[in-house]
């Protein structure tokens, strides 16, 4: 695309322009942005890659919940370029999944421009994130992923324990929950919403960029919680899947970095 055809859209709710680019490095990928700032990437020819760290980390937790292949139900609470809807149906053909995103010219502009692949099964919700939430039968996803947040303005109706409870009734007794926060140092939010999720969790998790835990740098740290014990296998396969350096908190470590130690 020449920077006269680039696609764009205007987002009546956020008062902002979206656009779509061609990434210059990767043949058949496109960046999503919203306000100048790049939010989604996508590989129309390969989904199964996964360009953003932290989605990636994401994308690593999804690939322990089932043996190689098998479907998923996943919901995603904030659509973006829908992503990781393409990464578990070409990696796991004939998931059942959901999508909801609160933002109709954002999801009309998404599909328009990046066509979700023939046959994918996804629901598309348009409401809120929470409301859309509420209206799914407990345990009928595998995972719930919500991806909205963005450092301490999040939503207060989706940063909290009550939200997460909800979360976690959503999933089956294997089923996680994974919550993207993205936070400036010294991390205070991230460290907050960790602890509002272990607060009403069984168990769970901390994945990032090692450097992150130091609580010096800008970034994204995902947080995982569970209805059950955290898998210790889980730990040592998404230490080894990266993107490295990884670090994955969990006992004794989670709570330290939730205290601000």
């Amino acid at each position: 695309m020449s920077p006269a055809s680039v696609p764009t859209r205007w987002l009546a709710a956020a008062g902002t322009v979206a656009e779509i680019d061609e990434d210059a490095f990767i043949e058949g990928a496109l960046i999503l942005s919203i306000g100048g700032a790049q939010q989604s990437h996508v590989n129309l020819r390969a989904p199964d890659q996964v360009f953003y760290e932290y989605l990636r980390r994401i994308a690593n937790v999804l690939d322990l919940l089932r043996p190689p292949g098998e479907p998923l139900k996943v919901l995603h609470l904030g659509a973006g370029a829908l992503t990781l809807v393409r990464y578990v149906e070409a990696t796991r053909p004939g998931s059942e999944q959901a999508a909801a995103e609160s933002e109709r010219e954002l999801l009309d502009f998404v599909l328009q421009y990046m066509p979700l692949t023939p046959g994918t099964r996804c629901e598309l919700i348009l409401d809120d994130a929470r409301a859309a939430a509420g209206t799914m039968a407990p345990g009928s996803f595998d995972a719930v992923v919500l991806d909205i947040f963005a450092g301490a303005d999040a939503p207060g109706h989706l940063a909290n324990s009550a939200f997460y409870g909800e979360l976690l009734r959503t999933v089956g007794p294997d089923g996680v929950v994974l919550v993207n926060v993205g936070d400036d140092p010294p991390l205070a939010f991230a460290r907050q919403q960790s602890s509002e999720l272990s607060s009403v969790a069984a168990d769970g998790a901390a994945l990032a960029d090692r450097e992150m835990f130091s609580g010096s740098h800008p970034g994204n740290i995902v947080l995982a919680a569970t209805n059950r014990e955290w898998p210790a296998e889980w730990t040592d396969r998404l230490l080894a899947a990266g993107p490295h350096p990884a670090a994955v908190l969990t006992g004794a470590d989670l709570r330290i970095f939730q205290a601000g130690a």
